[in-house]
Protein backbone atom coordinates (compact mmCIF):
# COMPACT_ATOMS: atom_id res chain seq x y z
CA UNK A 1 0.00 0.00 0.00
CA UNK A 2 1.24 3.46 -0.89
CA UNK A 3 2.13 6.12 1.62
CA UNK A 4 1.45 9.81 0.79
CA UNK A 5 4.47 11.94 1.75
CA UNK A 6 4.23 15.74 1.44
CA UNK A 7 7.64 17.40 1.15
CA UNK A 8 8.01 21.18 1.24
CA UNK A 9 10.59 23.95 1.47
CA UNK A 10 9.15 26.33 4.08
CA UNK A 11 10.10 29.66 5.65
CA UNK A 12 9.97 30.22 9.40
CA UNK A 13 6.66 32.05 8.95
CA UNK A 14 5.15 29.13 7.03
CA UNK A 15 5.49 30.38 3.44
CA UNK A 16 5.94 27.64 0.83
CA UNK A 17 5.42 29.80 -2.27
CA UNK A 18 8.15 30.03 -4.92
CA UNK A 19 11.17 28.54 -3.17
CA UNK A 20 12.64 27.66 -6.55
CA UNK A 21 11.87 30.43 -8.97
CA UNK A 22 8.23 31.09 -9.67
CA UNK A 23 6.87 34.62 -10.12
CA UNK A 24 6.98 36.00 -6.58
CA UNK A 25 8.42 38.99 -4.71
CA UNK A 26 11.26 36.77 -3.46
CA UNK A 27 11.79 34.17 -6.20
CA UNK A 28 14.34 31.45 -5.44
CA UNK A 29 14.37 32.41 -1.77
CA UNK A 30 15.53 28.94 -0.73
CA UNK A 31 18.65 29.28 -2.91
CA UNK A 32 19.97 32.06 -0.67
CA UNK A 33 20.93 29.31 1.80
CA UNK A 34 23.48 26.53 1.42
CA UNK A 35 21.99 23.16 2.32
CA UNK A 36 25.46 21.64 2.39
CA UNK A 37 26.40 18.28 0.94
CA UNK A 38 24.35 16.39 3.54
CA UNK A 39 21.26 18.51 2.85
CA UNK A 40 21.61 17.90 -0.88
CA UNK A 41 22.02 14.18 -0.23
CA UNK A 42 18.88 14.18 1.94
CA UNK A 43 16.83 15.57 -0.98
CA UNK A 44 18.39 13.07 -3.41
CA UNK A 45 17.79 10.14 -1.05
CA UNK A 46 14.20 11.30 -0.52
CA UNK A 47 13.52 11.33 -4.26
CA UNK A 48 15.28 8.03 -4.91
CA UNK A 49 13.23 6.34 -2.16
CA UNK A 50 9.93 7.45 -3.71
CA UNK A 51 7.97 5.00 -5.82
CA UNK A 52 5.99 7.75 -7.58
CA UNK A 53 5.42 11.50 -7.78
CA UNK A 54 2.00 13.06 -7.17
CA UNK A 55 1.94 16.68 -8.32
CA UNK A 56 -0.40 19.56 -8.90
CA UNK A 57 -0.51 20.94 -12.43
CA UNK A 58 1.68 24.03 -11.84
CA UNK A 59 4.43 22.08 -10.07
CA UNK A 60 4.18 19.34 -12.69
CA UNK A 61 4.70 21.89 -15.47
CA UNK A 62 7.75 23.30 -13.69
CA UNK A 63 9.25 19.85 -13.17
CA UNK A 64 8.39 18.73 -16.72
CA UNK A 65 10.10 21.77 -18.21
CA UNK A 66 13.28 21.31 -16.15
CA UNK A 67 14.03 17.66 -15.39
CA UNK A 68 14.09 16.11 -18.88
CA UNK A 69 17.10 18.33 -19.73
CA UNK A 70 19.00 17.42 -16.55
CA UNK A 71 21.42 14.56 -15.99
CA UNK A 72 22.48 12.54 -12.96
CA UNK A 73 20.94 10.28 -10.36
CA UNK A 74 18.13 12.64 -9.37
CA UNK A 75 17.22 13.47 -12.98
CA UNK A 76 17.26 9.78 -13.90
CA UNK A 77 14.89 9.03 -11.02
CA UNK A 78 12.44 11.85 -11.77
CA UNK A 79 12.45 11.21 -15.51
CA UNK A 80 11.93 7.45 -15.16
CA UNK A 81 9.51 7.14 -12.26
CA UNK A 82 5.70 7.09 -12.54
CA UNK A 83 4.20 10.55 -12.22
CA UNK A 84 0.60 11.46 -11.44
CA UNK A 85 -0.63 14.98 -11.99
CA UNK A 86 -3.90 16.24 -10.54
CA UNK A 87 -5.49 18.52 -13.10
CA UNK A 88 -8.85 19.31 -14.67
CA UNK A 89 -7.19 21.10 -17.61
CA UNK A 90 -4.16 19.01 -18.59
CA UNK A 91 -5.10 16.28 -21.04
CA UNK A 92 -1.94 15.28 -22.90
CA UNK A 93 1.13 15.36 -20.60
CA UNK A 94 4.44 15.37 -22.48
CA UNK A 95 6.71 14.12 -19.69
CA UNK A 96 7.11 10.35 -19.94
CA UNK A 97 5.38 8.02 -17.47
CA UNK A 98 2.76 10.63 -16.55
CA UNK A 99 -0.89 9.89 -15.78
CA UNK A 100 -3.46 12.65 -15.31
CA UNK A 101 -5.87 12.31 -12.38
CA UNK A 102 -8.93 14.43 -13.11
CA UNK A 103 -11.69 12.83 -11.05
CA UNK A 104 -12.62 13.15 -7.39
CA UNK A 105 -9.36 13.74 -5.49
CA UNK A 106 -10.19 11.51 -2.52
CA UNK A 107 -11.23 8.60 -4.73
CA UNK A 108 -8.26 9.02 -7.10
CA UNK A 109 -5.68 9.21 -4.30
CA UNK A 110 -7.26 6.33 -2.38
CA UNK A 111 -7.03 4.20 -5.54
CA UNK A 112 -3.46 5.39 -6.16
CA UNK A 113 -2.46 4.35 -2.63
CA UNK A 114 -3.78 0.86 -3.36
CA UNK A 115 -2.01 0.64 -6.73
CA UNK A 116 1.42 2.01 -5.75
CA UNK A 117 3.65 0.10 -3.36
CA UNK A 118 5.88 2.54 -1.48
CA UNK A 119 6.17 6.29 -1.01
CA UNK A 120 4.12 8.61 -3.19
CA UNK A 121 5.96 11.92 -2.97
CA UNK A 122 4.02 15.18 -3.16
CA UNK A 123 6.69 17.80 -3.83
CA UNK A 124 5.60 21.43 -3.58
CA UNK A 125 2.13 21.51 -5.14
CA UNK A 126 0.67 23.83 -2.50
CA UNK A 127 -3.03 23.52 -3.38
CA UNK A 128 -2.76 19.75 -3.77
CA UNK A 129 -0.92 19.38 -0.46
CA UNK A 130 -3.55 21.52 1.27
CA UNK A 131 -6.36 19.44 -0.25
CA UNK A 132 -4.71 16.18 0.77
CA UNK A 133 -4.21 17.47 4.33
CA UNK A 134 -7.82 18.67 4.51
CA UNK A 135 -9.01 15.23 3.37
CA UNK A 136 -6.72 13.50 5.91
CA UNK A 137 -4.91 11.57 3.15
CA UNK A 138 -1.33 12.46 4.15
CA UNK A 139 0.75 9.89 6.02
CA UNK A 140 3.96 11.88 6.46
CA UNK A 141 5.09 15.52 6.18
CA UNK A 142 8.73 16.42 5.53
CA UNK A 143 9.55 20.07 6.02
CA UNK A 144 12.84 21.75 5.16
CA UNK A 145 12.67 24.93 7.27
CA UNK A 146 14.78 27.83 5.97
CA UNK A 147 15.92 30.51 8.45
CA UNK A 148 14.03 33.39 6.86
CA UNK A 149 10.80 35.29 7.48
CA UNK A 150 9.28 36.25 4.14
CA UNK A 151 6.43 38.32 5.53
CA UNK A 152 3.91 37.25 2.93
CA UNK A 153 3.18 34.52 0.42
CA UNK A 154 1.13 31.37 0.19
CA UNK A 155 1.33 29.19 3.26
CA UNK A 156 1.03 25.45 3.62
CA UNK A 157 -1.36 25.56 6.56
CA UNK A 158 -5.01 26.25 5.88
CA UNK A 159 -8.18 25.15 7.60
CA UNK A 160 -8.80 21.43 7.67
CA UNK A 161 -11.93 19.44 8.38
CA UNK A 162 -10.81 18.49 11.86
CA UNK A 163 -7.93 18.19 14.27
CA UNK A 164 -5.21 15.67 13.41
CA UNK A 165 -2.28 14.52 15.50
CA UNK A 166 1.27 14.10 14.21
CA UNK A 167 4.40 12.59 15.72
CA UNK A 168 7.79 14.18 15.15
CA UNK A 169 9.89 11.20 14.08
CA UNK A 170 13.08 12.93 13.04
CA UNK A 171 14.82 16.29 12.99
CA UNK A 172 18.23 17.40 11.84
CA UNK A 173 20.01 20.53 10.71
CA UNK A 174 21.94 21.03 7.47
CA UNK A 175 24.17 23.71 5.97
CA UNK A 176 23.20 27.28 6.85
CA UNK A 177 20.92 26.29 9.73
CA UNK A 178 18.26 24.60 7.61
CA UNK A 179 16.14 22.38 9.85
CA UNK A 180 14.47 19.26 8.45
CA UNK A 181 11.55 17.88 10.43
CA UNK A 182 9.72 14.67 9.61
CA UNK A 183 6.24 14.13 11.02
CA UNK A 184 4.12 10.99 10.72
CA UNK A 185 0.38 10.89 11.10
CA UNK A 186 -0.57 9.45 14.48
CA UNK A 187 -3.64 7.31 13.86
Amino acid sequence: MGKIVVTEFISMDGVVEAPGGEDFKYPNWSFAFDRGDDGEQFKTDEAVAAAALLLGRATYEGFASAWPAEEGELADKYNGMPKYVVSSTLTDPAWNNTTVLSGDLTKEVTRLRKDVDGEISVAGSIRLAQSLLAADLVDEIRLMWFPVLLGHGRKLWTETSDKTTWALTESRTYGDGILVTIHQRAR
